[in-house]
């Protein structure tokens, strides 16, 4: 670290198993969001996750991290214990391996992301740190401007409204002014208490920019965002934010906010640049166009020179658009005197003709756009009538385009245009280069969200927790509201499955209009594509809302549905997109993502958007075949069940039986009570080798072998004994099974008379009214093992109160550690069960079987409990 001094640290040690990476990975984000660095979370994030990778999955041993705070950044180190590694010499190079490579990135990502790292051997350990120093921030400029005449000043409204808004040191609304009533509905009573980030619209875009918690932290801040006004709608501001502290020093924040085209109310001149010291210095032409110093963000670069190109030439409005990669579109980014929130990141085609006015590659002027109506769409209804557009260019490839217009006809000519090019020659490459380092901070961020999201969707298989995920890792991140639609099959049309919007009082309206229009059609070809039909609704329903108030004191006397439709109109009122969900080349659904009044995506969010797609798709197809499976498997098993309880005279008779295994309900233990003959009952508790579908199939001879043969005469050892034969006949696909059987003869005397065949199986225990224990029957050689056996019954009569208590292996072989319950264990249990129920008497044995081993059971149970009841004296 140098002579930094370390300010805190934090330090976790993570276990050699695949979900340490995703714990580590979020030790790291919680610690450095902690601490506030929010500036290089992303890169911590991802360069962790590798270094942590190829210590608990590659080297397989256990990871060491360590969080080192100091006032210029963050120092992160990452320590396996490999004691097999040999110690590189003092000569030999770092190998950094392929970047194609599964494993091994972790050095060439430190190379590409950290600004200092490095590596150090021991015999033992392997140490790898990275710093990443955080990026300086200007807070505040003071300065003064010149007199200037009345036309030049800037236009504001004839009275201006400032609202002033003070945030607590939790986020909360503590104060509220008039001008903020006013300019957007809600009265101070409404608002006080609530968190700012539930009113605002912040421009948010994974691993860019800076959120608003942390803009709230900052000593000063500048810029523009949006609040949500009552009815829904977003109002652009202009927000001059400066922390304060009381006189008990509780901190809070002080927000000035004005209309966004009023900014100059309280936009932060410039400083002009000034060199006392070398009077003969040249001049930079960028540093004249833009001032210095410039702003360090292109957001911030992009809206002081569409600023600066109005000034120049004296226009009414100017905006500025930046080409796709592929330079066939231009995206908005910046605009003045026109409505921003509405053209942000709309796009147009970079060759909207034949002409050269019609190619955005070329300088062009048009004196009248009235003449030529639609020659510039970024202009349609702005009451514009004459613009000059000029080319930014880098190395001869278009990177965008700067404009001015004027609402006066004829204003420009052939020299403001060599001028504007002039002007947009010297920002070109500085534009170009802010863009560059934007992309590559969201390429960051989305790799960082890209590695979460995958880990949320592996981690379920439960339809419906896919669906929420998928919504809830796009909003708000994505997109304002998302909808998915899915598609049972090929003949089903799409359905709406699950809709979310970042304020939960529009996901009720938003459902509801959604469901009034057609679905998305599933059209399987790849990437985003505009979808109208949920804005024209919308447009649609607040339309016949506001005819039917006209003539009112709207909104006050506007009822709530009223309201709510036009809030649900706003909110859909932006660009909305459809994403196809494509799963083993099956169209499977469709994720919608949505923007509220006149907002753009913007592409790098739209191919962020597609990839989640991808992996969604694919996360909701498994959910589904999940589904799918275990619903066939457990139609399946209960069919294997016996339909119920049969009431026998005289005789309590209960089950209880727990299968092992997620998602079985019934496996290799059996039961079955069933009626023989008139006077008669069969019963069989049974245990086949092995657990899951394969000893199901043989559960399912086996009880429906014993009542055919039993129902046909042949008593306890034949039936055993046929049975035996069968499953011989099996092959390769048989199982040995342990099963107890027996015959059971309820006497008139109120006695019970059993006559029981005990194949290999654990021996029923008979308990007595005076609490003794002792078996009812002698162990006999188990079935499926030899073709002949000699199988013999015994008879046994429970008297009144007596208990015949039969279990399987299951229930005697539960273990912790080196402990068994056994045969033993099972009879002290069942001796305090005198008195009970037979009901009460298998519960309490289910209870002992679950308490005497903190983990769940890993064997199938089965307990059948037959009690003769005591006679009733009256």
């Amino acid at each position: 670290m140098g002579s930094a001094v370390i300010t805190a640290r934090a330090a976790a040690t993570f276990d050699p198993v695949g979900r340490s990476v995703a714990t580590a990975r979020a030790f790291v984000r919680d610690t450095l969001q902690g601490w506030g660095y929010t500036d290089v979370v992303d890169d911590a994030v991802v360069l962790t996750s590798e270094l942590v990778t190829n210590a608990v999955v590659h080297a397989g041993t256990a990871a060491d991290v360590l969080c080192l705070r100091t006032e210029d950044g963050v120092r992160v180190e990452v320590s396996d214990h490999y004691p097999e590694r040999e110690i590189p010499l003092q000569s030999s190079g770092l190998d950094f391996g392929s970047p194609d490579r599964e494993g091994g990135r972790g050095l060439l990502l430190c190379a590409a992301l950290a600004s200092r790292w490095g590596v150090e051997y021991s015999p033992a350990h392997k140490h790898v740190w990275f710093q990443l120093d955080l990026p300086e921030r200007p807070v505040g400029i003071r300065s003064a401007g010149p007199v200037l005449p009345t036309a030049l000043l800037p236009v504001a409204d004839e009275r201006v409204r400032v609202a002033v808004v003070q945030i607590d040191g939790s986020g909360a609304i503590a104060s509220w002014n008039e001008d903020a009533v006013f300019l957007f509905g809600y009265a101070a009573d409404q608002v006080t208490g609530k968190q700012l980030t539930d009113f605002a619209a912040w421009p948010h875009t994974p691993g860019t920019s800076t959120g608003i918690a942390d803009a709230l932290r900052l000593s000063r801040w500048e810029g523009s965002y949006g609040i949500r006004g009552a009815d829904g709608r977003v109002i652009p501001v202009y927000a001059s934010h400066l922390r304060v502290r009381d006189t008990q020093g509780e901190p809070s924040t002080v927000c000035l906010l004005v209309r966004d085209h009023e900014r100059a109310v309280l936009q932060t001149p410039v400083r002009p640049p000034v060199d006392s010291s070398n009077e003969n210095r040249a001049v930079d032409p960028f540093e004249v166009f833009i001032g210095s110093p410039a702003p360090d963000d292109l957001d911030g670069l992009l809206q002081r020179t569409v600023e600066r190109a109005r000034d120049m030439l004296d226009a009414d409005a100017a905006f500025l658009l930046l080409a796709t990669d592929d330079e066939t579109e231009l995206e908005v980014r910046a605009t003045t005197g026109l409505p921003s929130a509405r053209q942000r990141f709309a796009r147009v085609p970079v060759e909207a003709g034949t002409n050269r006015y019609s190619s955005a590659r070329m300088p062009a002027v048009h004196e009248d756009l009235a003449a030529v109506p639609g020659a510039v769409p970024l202009l349609t209804d702005t009451g514009m009538r004459s613009v000059v557009t000029v080319p930014l260019k880098v190395e001869g490839r278009l990177t965008g385009s700067l404009g001015v217009a004027a609402e006066a006809a004829g204003r420009y000519t052939n020299e403001e245009a060599l001028r504007l090019q002039f002007a947009a020659d010297r920002i070109a490459l500085a534009v170009e280069s802010a863009r560059l380092g934007e992309l590559e901070r969201l390429r960051r961020g989305s790799l960082s969200f890209l590695v979460e999201a995958s880990d949320l969707l592996a981690g379920t298989l439960d339809r419906d927790q896919t669906l929420a995920l998928m919504a809830q890792m796009t909003v708000p991140t994505l997109a304002t509201w998302c909808a998915v639609y899915t598609i049972a099959d090929q003949l089903s049309e799409p359905y709406l499955s699950y809709v979310l919007h970042e304020d939960e009082e529009r996901i009720d309206g938003l459902k509801e209009l959604l469901s009034s229009i057609a679905p998305p059609d599933p059209v399987p070809t790849p990437g985003a594509r505009i979808w109208p039909a949920p804005a024209r609704a919308g447009h649609e329903a607040a339309l016949r809302v506001s005819t039917r108030t006209l003539g009112r004191d709207a909104p006050l006397s506007m009822g709530s549905a009223a309201r709510t439709t036009l809030a649900t109109a706003a909110a859909v009122g932006g660009e909305t997109v459809v994403l196809p969900l494509v799963a083993r080349n099956r169209v499977i659904g469709m994720l919608t993502l949505g923007k509220p009044s006149d907002e753009h995506f913007r592409q790098e969010i739209l191919e962020l958007a597609e990839d989640l797609s991808r992996r969604a798709a694919l996360a909701l197809d498994n959910a589904r075949l999940y589904s799918e499976r275990m619903a066939i498997s457990q139609s399946l098993q209960r069919s294997l069940l016996p339909p119920g309880l049969p009431d026998v005279p005289n005789v309590e008779i209960e089950v209880i039986y727990r299968a092992a295994g997620e998602g079985n309900e019934v496996g290799g233990d059996f039961y079955d009570v069933f009626p023989i003959r008139d006077g008669a009952y069969g019963f069989a508790i049974g245990d086949v080798c092995g657990t899951g579908p394969e000893a199901a199939a043989v559960t399912g001879l086996a009880r429906h072998a014993l009542r055919l043969l039993a129902r046909e005469g042949f008593g306890g050892p034949a039936v055993l004994e046929r049975l035996n034969a069968a499953i011989m006949d099996e092959g390769d696909r048989s199982r040995f099974l342990t099963l107890l059987y027996g015959e059971l003869w309820p006497q008139e005397d109120g006695s019970a008379l059993l006559k029981v065949v005990c194949a290999g199986h654990p021996l029923p225990l008979r308990l007595r009214q005076d609490g003794s224990v002792e078996p009812a029957a002698d162990p006999q050689p188990l079935l499926g093992v030899m073709d002949d056996l000699e199988l013999y019954e015994q008879e046994v009569t429970l008297d009144p109160g007596d208990v015949l208590l039969c279990v399987t292996d299951g229930v005697t072989e539960r273990r912790e550690g080196t402990r068994m319950l056994g045969d033993d264990g099972l009879a002290e249990v069942l001796s305090v069960c005198t008195g009970l129920t037979a009901g009460a008497v298998a519960g309490r044995i289910l209870r002992a079987v679950e308490r005497f081993a903190a983990e769940p059971a890993s064997d199938d149970m089965a307990i059948l409990a037959m009690r003769v009841p005591e006679p009733q004296n009256f």
